[in-house]
């Protein structure tokens, strides 16, 4: 049903704007909220709800337990702002009334709430770090020369460009926020004198090749000597060195110089590798040489003891029996001379011809027959003395003797 039919009144959308009710009045709502608190929190009537005077006017003053309740209240939740938490590897340093009071470890905590104490958290387990000589760059991961911090005079009065990264901790909280104002920059200051000191002490190309963990490890004592003297509670943990150069100006002159230094200890290394390799071989020759010495002289000797102990019993058997001796060593060494011969010629008592044994075709036909090792017989006059011609070999001009 639309608002402009017949027979409705007052259905137009303009219709009783002047009959809306104004908006409440700002200080009865403002009265009427303080009296539900002070229904809530403590007034109470007087003896007949009316003063003597009957105008009808009730007497109400604040409870006392009403503001104990709400005291008590503030006061809790005030003591319970004081509770605070420690996490692992931080140090709370609390202050009372802007004066240190004490520190605290990691875990759960309560100190006085504000404005009585005020609470510092330091971290004692982040790397922190200072760059002296340098500085790094953006995004790109390049780092500029900073010529005052970094350029400095060497033993031997040569300028050597040095960058340090300085890696440090704090090992003590309430020194670290109170002993220095700034301790990252009185580290830097520490770090820039400890190591002009220490690099004055040295020449340049002892800094510049064999000397730069020594001279880093000297740096980093100085250092911490430097600011345990300040109490500054740092604890320096490393100390790295960036960059050790000669300046620009003369950089390829020192490239050249620790270019023919690197060759020259690589062919000392070598000549090192081939003495190495031939000595020990010389020494073990030299060795066996002098063992193969060693047993020429013992077998030699033991040869001539040898034979000077057999002559010696050969003379004592002479001396017994001369003939029998004699004959015996006679056909020992016909033995010997002829046992290689593969011809025998045999010398008959007052004849003229010799008879010829051809023991070379004999023994080609009958080798297979000959038992390994037998000893060759000889034919020799029977009955004749020692002094007579024995079986020789060779021609016929060697008959008699």
């Amino acid at each position: 049903m639309s608002w402009n039919e017949p027979g409705e009144k007052d259905k137009d959308p303009w219709s009783g704007r002047d009959k809306q009710k104004s908006p409440p009045d700002l200080d009865e709502a403002l009265k009427s909220f303080q009296e539900k608190i002070g229904n809530i929190f403590g007034g109470k009537s007087g003896g007949g709800g009316e003063d003597g005077g009957g105008n009808g006017i009730i007497n109400k003053s604040p409870g006392s337990f009403g503001i104990g309740l709400l005291a008590g209240i503030g006061l809790l939740v005030w003591g319970l702002s004081g509770i605070y938490i420690i996490d692992e590897g931080n140090r709370g340093v609390v202050l009372r009334f802007g004066e240190y009071a004490e520190t605290t470890q990691p875990g759960p905590h309560w100190r006085f709430p504000a404005p009585i104490d005020e609470l510092l958290i330091v971290n004692v387990e982040q790397q922190r770090f200072i760059e002296v000589g340098y500085r790094s760059g953006g995004g790109q991961g390049t780092s500029g020369s900073v010529p005052r911090e970094a350029l400095m005079l060497t033993k031997d009065e040569n300028i050597v460009d040095v960058r340090l990264a300085v890696q440090f901790t704090v090992k003590d909280a309430k020194n670290f926020l109170f002993s220095l104002k700034d301790p990252s920059d009185t580290l830097k200051q520490a770090t820039e004198s400890a190591q002009r000191a220490v690099v004055g002490k040295h020449a340049m190309d002892y800094l510049l090749t064999e000397g730069r963990s020594e001279i880093v490890a000297e740096i980093e004592s100085d250092i911490q000597g430097i600011m345990d003297s300040y109490q500054s509670g740092v604890r320096v943990t490393s100390v790295n060195l960036q960059d050790a150069q000669p300046p620009e100006q003369v950089q390829g002159a020192f490239e050249d110089a620790i270019k023919a230094r690197e060759d020259e200890q690589r062919l000392k290394n070598e000549a090192e590798a081939y003495s190495n390799e031939v000595i020990p071989k010389a020494r073990g020759a030299a060795a066996r040489l002098t063992q193969q010495a060693e047993g020429y002289k013992a077998k030699t000797v033991a040869e001539a003891e040898g034979n000077a102990s057999r002559f010696s019993q050969l003379l004592t058997e002479y001396e017994k029996a001369p003939e029998v001796t004699r004959k015996r060593l006679y056909i020992d060494a016909m033995e010997g001379v002829l046992s290689n011969s593969e011809k025998v010629l045999v010398d008959v008592k007052n004849g003229n011809n010799l008879m010829y044994l051809p023991l070379d075709k004999l023994s080609n036909s009958s080798a297979r027959q000959v038992t390994p090792g037998a000893r060759p017989v000889y034919i020799t006059p029977s009955n004749e003395s020692a002094k007579q011609q024995p079986l020789r070999s060779g021609s016929r001009e060697g008959r008699g003797r």
